[in-house]
């Protein structure tokens, strides 16, 4: 079988930091993997001080700046399928705020053209014609709540969700290709016993400032999952150098001394190397001991 796999992501970086080493661990074994990425990262926080003058508040040119940063970052996952919904620069970044509770919100004054504010029937239908060109098997995105509750994340929740139904339905938009129905998708997760377990080597080895904030004896919040909703773990501990990679290449947006390349290999690669998802549609096929399938495309044909 040729192995489809898209992805479905807010901003330039969050796939990297999500899922880099899944998507070069598949690229490396000859999978069609297509990443679709919903906005510029306009809003986005600019860690290089000589880049500053790019910022939304200033020049306002970090989208096209990061588009670069997509590239250079997808060569690093071996990725050579790589798409802006609508085309580059048609949803904004919508920005965001940190709620009370500790969760990313929608801030007060949202900017016409962000995402958030699309319309959720034109958007998905973007995204319908790519799932009928591409035809994958395995679709990967956000929960509900984009993980930890960003207005662009839920959106493309929203999206991804809403064209997995439409793409399947043959009588909606023939003129955006034949019908596909995704056999499985999958929502992208953090295991909560893996992150406990390496916050506890990390402040064990003194290190307090990595994923500052957290202890790992503590309500981690929205960042994790319960294993017990855990349905795929990916081993992709070869491909940590990419993913990390991959990352740098998002310069604008990922420190190289924080908290991402603070981490000791040993650490580094349990905490980045193995990712995990939610089965949320489709059939699970074999497992290990665990009950988790150790591949995204098990059980299709």
């Amino acid at each position: 079988m040729e192995q489809r796999m898209l992805l479905v992501h807010a901003h330039p970086d969050d796939e990297s930091i999500n899922q880099g080493a899944t998507m070069a661990k598949y690229a490396a074994r000859g999978t069609q993997v297509t990443l679709v990425t919903c906005t510029l990262g306009e809003e986005g926080e600019v860690l290089v001080p000589g880049l500053a003058h790019l910022a939304s508040d200033k020049e306002d040119r970090l989208g096209e700046h990061r588009i670069t940063e997509l590239a250079n970052a997808m060569k690093e996952l071996g990725v050579t399928d790589h798409r802006f919904l609508g085309g580059a620069g048609t949803y904004r970044d919508s920005g965001m705020v940190w709620h009370e509770s500790g969760h990313a919100t929608a801030g007060e004054d949202v900017k016409e053209g962000t995402f958030w504010r699309a319309d959720l029937l034109e958007a998905t239908a973007h995204l319908v014609e790519i799932v009928r060109e591409v035809r994958p098997q395995v679709l990967v995105t956000y929960d509900q709540f984009g993980n930890y509750g960003h207005p662009d994340h839920i959106q493309a929740h929203r999206v991804a969700t809403y064209a997995v139904s439409l793409a399947a339905a043959r009588s909606f938009r023939p003129d955006l290709g034949p019908a596909w129905d995704v056999a499985k998708v999958y929502w992208g997760a953090m295991s909560e016993t893996r992150m406990r377990e390496g916050l506890r080597k990390l402040r064990a080895a003194g290190d307090t400032t990595t994923f500052e904030g957290m202890d790992p004896e503590d309500d981690l919040g929205w960042w994790v999952t319960s294993d017990e909703f855990l349905d795929a773990e990916v081993d992709a501990n070869d491909f940590v150098a990419a993913k990390l990679a991959a990352m740098r290449a998002h310069e604008t947006q990922i420190a190289v001394d924080g908290p991402f390349f603070a981490l000791s290999n040993n650490v580094g690669n349990e905490v980045w190397g193995t990712e995990y998802y939610r089965l949320v549609k489709g059939t699970k096929g074999p497992v290990d001991e665990r009950g988790l399938e150790t591949d995204l495309f098990a059980g299709l044909e």
